[in-house]
């Protein structure tokens, strides 16, 4: 049998009739660019995520750099200021600090959760220190009420990387919704995915959310008229179209993931595999289904000649990345042993259950 790690054909014929209804209205309608399409999205989706302002923009990277560029533009931060991120996220969160000038300061995630360790967080706080940033990685809520303490204590703004938890919840909250403002990906492979790049800004703030509008716009609000040195970073009518097509269907799909997950953790029972430990199931929406394996590059060519595809989210850890090379020396245990363990497995909508139990049957024989 052959299972691929993720099949997107498989995930955009669901709804294949509706998408290109939808297309082929944009097509139709001569208008490509910021048009009803874009406008009807940014509320479906503000309604869903449960905030006053949705901004599409061109991808996630561009939804976390314009939400630091903005309240720099405003007066909250500055470059040279810190924002505490953590550790083991996609790197894609750290270039959104550094591309504005902030500094970005790590810390360990727990063990046991992979997501931020807020008891860590604490003491990592500065005198510069102006915001948290939090990361759902892997569809996995990292919320606490602890870092929402932390930020009233130290008057900081909480933003979210939401590009891998479109649908989670925090006691009756979307994520999304949780912090000041939030970042969300739509690339093709997420909960939520497009037809190719997409980014959206989440938030109640309104000057924040005009500040980001403008300056995804060249720096415009109106026609010609500059009012910061802004770039192109636009969600295009088709995707939004798309997207809008596809946001009807996310809670079903996200239902489906869950259904995965429960019968992965029930049916694995090999104990050199690590599952995700989870105490509250509407706090993920599996974006990703990672397990932890001290043979990992192993496990996973055993996988592969079976047939069954698998990714590593993330092979090197962004502090030893070669553009961070003034961090390569840090030493981070909890970060480098999830990056050098985690092996995801095929999670979709789309699987079969004779996919996932061929999936169980043949790790359990690793």
């Amino acid at each position: 049998m052959q299972v691929p790690f993720l099949s997107l054909k498989d995930v955009t014929n669901k709804y294949r009739d509706e998408i290109h209804e939808a297309a082929l209205r944009v097509i139709d309608s001569g208008w490509y660019l910021q048009g009803k399409e874009n406008e009807k999205f940014e509320t479906d989706y503000a309604h869903y995520i449960g905030t006053k302002y949705c901004i599409g923009c061109a991808n996630g990277l561009d939804a976390l750099i314009w939400i630091f560029r903005a309240y720099i533009e405003l007066g909250i931060m500055k470059p040279g200021d810190e924002v505490i991120v953590p550790a083991n996220t996609y790197i894609a969160t750290i270039l959104s600090i550094t591309e504005n000038g902030l500094i970005p300061v790590l810390v360990e995630p727990n063990i046991n959760t992979y997501q931020i360790d807020d008891s860590l967080i604490e003491s990592k706080i500065t005198a510069k220190t102006k915001a948290i940033i939090i990361v759902h990685l892997y569809g996995r809520c990292a919320y606490t009420d602890k870092i929402g303490e932390l930020c009233k204590k130290y008057n900081l703004k909480l933003i979210e990387d939401n590009a891998q938890a479109h649908g989670c919840m925090f006691n009756g909250k979307k994520t999304g919704s949780i912090g000041d403002a939030a970042g969300h990906s739509f690339y093709p492979g997420k909960n939520l995915g497009a037809l190719g790049d997409a980014g959206a800004v989440t938030t109640n703030d309104v000057e924040l959310a005009k500040a980001i509008h403008s300056l995804a716009n060249y720096g415009s609000q109106k026609k010609y008229v500059f009012q910061y040195c802004g770039r192109n970073s636009r969600l295009d009518e088709i995707q939004a179209a798309i997207l809008d097509v596809k946001l009807r269907h996310l809670d079903e799909d996200v239902a489906l993931r869950k259904s995965v997950a429960k019968k992965y953790i029930e049916g694995i029972k090999n104990p050199k595999i690590v599952l995700p430990k989870i105490s509250d199931w509407n706090q993920h929406v599996f974006h990703l289904f990672p397990i932890l394996c001290e043979q990992r590059d192993e496990l996973q060519k055993y996988l592969e000649s079976n047939g069954i595809g698998t990714n590593i989210h993330y092979p090197i850890p962004p502090h030893k990345q070669e553009c961070y090379k003034k961090w390569n020396s840090i030493c981070l245990p909890m970060t480098e042993k999830i990056h050098a363990q985690e092996l995801s497995l095929p999670m979709s909508p789309c699987l079969t259950d004779e996919q996932v139990n061929y999936i169980i049957d043949t790790i359990n024989n690793y």
